[in-house]
């Protein structure tokens, strides 16, 4: 992978992933090992944001603090997007947050767009994109495309995922060299359906229990 690929990885991380993996997590224990890896994934990816210093005030005296400077946005991408909300929201109480609704058409694999929560010009400076299962790419391409027309340059995008395929982020680093892309995991195999394998399984309806029997 090239240098803007960062998986990052340790024993804590690497114990949630191999739980969601497994067939008998619950819908329960699935949200809440996505919710814990974006945690990570949106502190290691926030170590390079632009901050200020300010003067304040302990109980006891003065003293230079340092706030982050840059107007941070988070795009989920819909549905599967929204188990990883919540944690980038912990760290950025204030960002808003764009919905991008996104699916892959069953035949062609082809990224669909049916909804975009996106203002007429942006008013931040950083996005965090976040996609929590990357297999083609083709959907991440697609919002990046979106976010990028919107305005934003793409060196201000970090994309986020928990697990990501090889082959899809190859496709992601032959259109966009520059992105930042923080990871979990990444998997080898990409079968001619564009499923991941071993994978996840289908994130969306392991997060919402919509799993059809």
């Amino acid at each position: 992978m090239a240098n803007t690929v960062h998986r990052i990885t340790n024993p804590i991380i690497n114990s949630e992933l191999s739980k969601l993996r497994l067939v008998s997590t619950t819908p329960k224990e699935f949200r809440e090992g996505i919710d814990k890896i974006s945690l990570f994934l949106g502190y290691e990816a926030s170590k390079d944001l632009e901050v200020e210093a300010f003067r304040g005030r302990t109980p006891v005296d003065t003293f230079t603090g340092e706030r982050v400077k840059a107007r941070i946005g988070l795009t989920p991408i819909l549905r599967a997007g929204l188990g990883m909300s919540d944690a980038l929201l912990s760290l950025f109480p204030d960002a808003p947050v764009y919905h991008l609704g996104l699916f892959r058409e069953k035949v062609t694999l082809q990224p669909v767009e049916y909804y975009s929560k996106l203002p007429p010009s942006p008013p931040v400076d950083q996005v965090f994109l976040l996609d929590p299962l990357i297999a083609t790419g083709g959907t991440a391409l697609a919002a990046l495309a979106m976010i990028i027309d919107w305005g934003i340059p793409i060196n201000k995008i970090k994309l986020l995922s928990v697990l990501a395929s090889e082959e899809g982020l190859s496709h992601i680093q032959a259109d966009y060299p520059q992105l930042e892309i923080w990871v979990a995991g990444v998997d080898q195999v990409l079968t001619t359906d564009g499923i991941i394998s071993p994978g996840l399984g289908d994130t969306g309806d392991r997060l919402f229990n919509t799993i059809r029997s």
